[in-house]
């Protein structure tokens, strides 16, 4: 603390920053980061006889060591975003539309997305973005059968390949819509048909 008060002393005597880093034998920058902190703290020269160092530095650096980034965000309730995304026409992007009016400085839409997907597989264990392919494959039956196979044969990859028992049942319904959407799909575009993955 002792170099704060020079840099403080010097600067109020009108010493240029150069040549108060060279006499404090510091960077000019850190000259310059510690006469912004002074002005933020509003502390100037002389310094009140009671201001011990742990007080001055308690003025100074405050706001240092609070790491920057999206742990000071708004956390959203994942639980919560989980249960509604069961709802019929309920959406990541229509829940972070409303957790964004809540919290304006909270996550953009794709950390949101992200962090959702990441929480949701760490806890229940199986594909956090099945719900969200399964309707659009839903949607994609009716004019693209091909795109909507793909999806559902990606839920039942993961299904199977992570021998999720508790997803078998739901890779059967995707297996037969598999089946039914390929009588509609005259064109592979080199994709196996599906009877050939069985």
């Amino acid at each position: 603390m002792r170099q704060v008060r020079d840099v403080l002393r010097l600067n109020s005597a009108g010493v240029s920053g150069n040549e108060i880093a060279r006499r404090v034998g510091v960077a000019s920058s850190t000259v310059r980061l510690t006469l912004k902190r002074l002005a933020v703290a509003g502390l100037s020269w002389p310094l009140p006889a009671e201001l011990t160092d742990a007080a001055l530095e308690a003025h100074l650096f405050t706001a240092v060591g609070k790491k920057q980034g999206h742990r000071r965000r708004a956390e959203p309730d994942w639980a919560a975003v989980h249960r509604e995304l069961k709802r019929k026409h309920v959406t990541l992007q229509i829940l972070w539309d409303e957790y964004i009016e809540r919290y304006p400085d909270g996550y953009r839409y794709s950390r949101f997305c992200e962090l959702y997907r990441a929480w949701a597989s760490r806890v229940s264990g199986h594909d956090a973005a099945e719900p969200c392919r399964r309707r659009q494959a839903e949607r994609l039956e009716a004019k693209e059968p091909l795109a909507a196979t793909l999806l559902y044969r990606r839920m039942i990859d993961f299904t199977l390949d992570r021998a999720r028992s508790s997803r078998y049942g739901h890779a059967a319904r995707h297996l037969a819509s598999c089946a039914w959407l390929a009588t509609a799909i005259a064109d592979w575009h080199g994709k196996p048909p599906s009877r050939r993955i069985r």
